[in-house]
């Protein structure tokens, strides 16, 4: 049975639009880089992959269009419903989509070559979960197999309410303090803008939970730099040149561990033994 935050979860996801999220604003920037990574990282296809928590699947169908072997799972129904209508037109389809939680994974022991977890991280807010599902990971993964898992940096919401999205609403600024000191996110409003439960990580807490569930080889990278922070960022992302030098820019910023935290999202890549 789901605990509680973990239907919440689900119920969000449930009626926000999640599937044309990463299409919109600095996401674009978080999508392009998020792959660019994942193709430096990944083995080469053919091999399977696991994407848990991959919701609609932007990641898995572009992979899967690589010629990689994708399985999908996603703790969201209605996610998983998208994908599935999405996998019917395409002419290179996922090897299998399916709900699931990443605590516990249908397949077998040492039987894919890498497993994204670019979601399950941020909503699985005791550490002792996050652990169980890098452990699930691991499980699954064939020997020097890859996990690429996703983080929403602990200084991501202080750093949007200065510069984005301000906010003098007393409730609103505590829920961003509340995080800024233990990680801990609730959204106390009605307002879905300002998301839902969470576990906001700093980087150097994300490397531990790699290796404590027994990955080797850690490596962090900051995804998107400081590029989101521009008020102008939907017309700098239209325009070729200046589109580039915000990716330039987060490449050469991507391993500095004095600011890889002032992305909104982390990505932690380790390897199983």
């Amino acid at each position: 049975m789901m605990n509680e935050p973990l239907q919440e979860i689900v119920d969000y996801y449930t009626s926000t639009a999640e599937e044309s999220r990463l299409t919109e604003g600095s996401a674009q920037l978080e999508f392009e880089r998020t792959k660019e990574l994942l193709g430096r990282v990944l083995p080469g296809p053919p091999a399977q992959v696991v994407d848990v928590g991959g919701a609609a699947g932007a990641y898995a169908f572009w992979l899967a269009s690589l010629g990689y072997a994708v399985h999908l799972v996603d703790a969201t129904p209605r996610l998983v419903e998208v994908a599935e209508r999405h996998d019917a037109t395409c002419s290179q389809r996922l090897a299998s989509i399916a709900v699931g939680d990443a605590r516990r994974l249908s397949f077998a022991d040492g039987s894919v070559d890498a497993v994204l977890l670019l979601g399950p991280l941020y909503h699985l807010i005791e550490r002792s979960d996050r652990i169980v599902a890098l452990r699930e990971a691991h499980r699954i993964l064939r020997p020097a197999g890859v996990v690429a898992a996703a983080a929403i940096s602990r200084y991501a919401g202080t750093i949007d309410g200065l510069v984005l999205n301000p906010a003098l609403d007393s409730d609103i600024v505590r829920m961003r303090h509340r995080a800024l000191a233990d990680g801990h996110y609730r959204n106390g409003t009605d307002n879905r803008r300002y998301f839902v439960t969470a576990y906001f990580h700093r980087p150097e807490d994300l490397a531990g939970e790699l290796t404590d569930a027994d990955f080797q080889n850690v490596r962090m990278f900051g995804v998107e730099g400081p590029g989101w922070l521009v008020p102008d960022f939907d017309a700098r992302w239209q325009n070729a040149a200046l589109r580039q030098r915000l990716l330039d820019v987060a490449r050469l910023l991507e391993r500095e561990a004095s600011i890889i935290g002032a992305s909104p999202h982390l990505l932690a890549v380790g390897e199983a033994d």
